[in-house]
């Protein structure tokens, strides 16, 4: 459950923290977290290099450009998160990798907490951005009336939640984004995608970009895992937990009176997961 408005907020803090800094070594505690390069092979190419540029988003993996026409990519999965740390804090065992610079005795670390996290190394003239699957609402403005052809391109019609969480049409909304986006549209779970009039469309592609936007602007969500239910774990490199799961609306407020009607919240399980959603006021 770390989506596109989470590592939207880690690059962010990134740029501002680890741009400009020089590698000083690489430590691999894990082998799955790098398939494609040994600790060796990682150690003698990021050695001396400088963290340089922009630090660019492509999708849900991180990418850090470097002043040796190489490229360190992080891929966060759904239980990894970047932590920066002084050289002299111990490490947590959920650690997987440490990038320790020359400056100041700082570190960035991966953590993963359900072994999906993953880095890997390539050469920037090897680099292609060019991806043919689904938009970026965070990076992409569209017209409604341009969503509305991505709602009826689909080959044949589909529940609107599975549109909503497929990497092939949308990236990085996931369940618990696609609750809230569900919510703030009007419109139920299950609704087929060919079943919306106009008004629907303009208000589900609004709700779309207002609620990605808006957890960018709460700097993400940090969801704790319960029983049943399971978390993301996710921090800012900083330490600092995200905020907006302090403003959802239903996801994971089954019980509790629905801002808009004033009645329970539901919770229904829909293809293997848990729906949340507004029984009275989502149609």
């Amino acid at each position: 459950m770390i989506e596109s408005p989470e590592v939207e907020v880690v690059r962010r803090e990134l740029e501002r923290e680890v741009v400009g800094r020089r590698v000083k070594a690489v430590t691999l505690l894990s082998e799955k977290v790098c398939a494609e390069q040994s600790a060796e092979e990682l150690q003698e190419r990021l050695q001396g290099a400088k963290i340089q540029g922009e630090v660019v988003r492509h999708r849900l993996e991180l990418l850090l450009s470097l002043d040796n026409a190489e490229v360190l990519a992080f891929c966060l999965g759904t239980g990894g998160h970047l932590r920066r740390h002084p050289a002299k804090v111990p490490l947590d065992p959920h650690t997987r990798a440490v990038i320790a610079f020359t400056q100041h005795r700082q570190e960035l670390r991966l953590l993963d907490f359900k072994e999906g996290a993953r880095l890997r190394l390539l050469r920037s003239d090897r680099l292609a951005l060019n991806d043919p699957r689904g938009i970026d609402p965070l990076q992409t403005s569209l017209s409604w009336t341009d969503f509305s052809s991505l709602l009826l391109s689909v080959p044949a019609p589909i529940h609107l939640k599975v549109f909503l969480t497929s990497d092939a049409t949308i990236v990085g909304v996931g369940d618990m984004y696609a609750d809230e986006i569900l919510f703030n549209a009007g419109l139920r779970h299950d609704r087929m995608t060919d079943s919306l009039n106009r008004q629907e469309v303009r208000r589900l592609w609004r709700a779309i970009v207002e609620v990605l936007h808006d957890a960018v602007k709460y700097r993400g969500s940090t969801v704790a895992e319960q029983s049943d239910l399971p978390g993301n774990h996710f921090v800012l490199p900083s330490g600092e937990p995200g905020a907006y799961q302090n403003h959802h609306s239903v996801y994971r407020r089954n019980g509790r009176l629905s801002p808009r009607s004033r009645r329970p919240i539901e919770r229904v399980k829909y293809r293997g997961r848990w729906t949340y959603f507004c029984e009275q006021s989502q149609v």
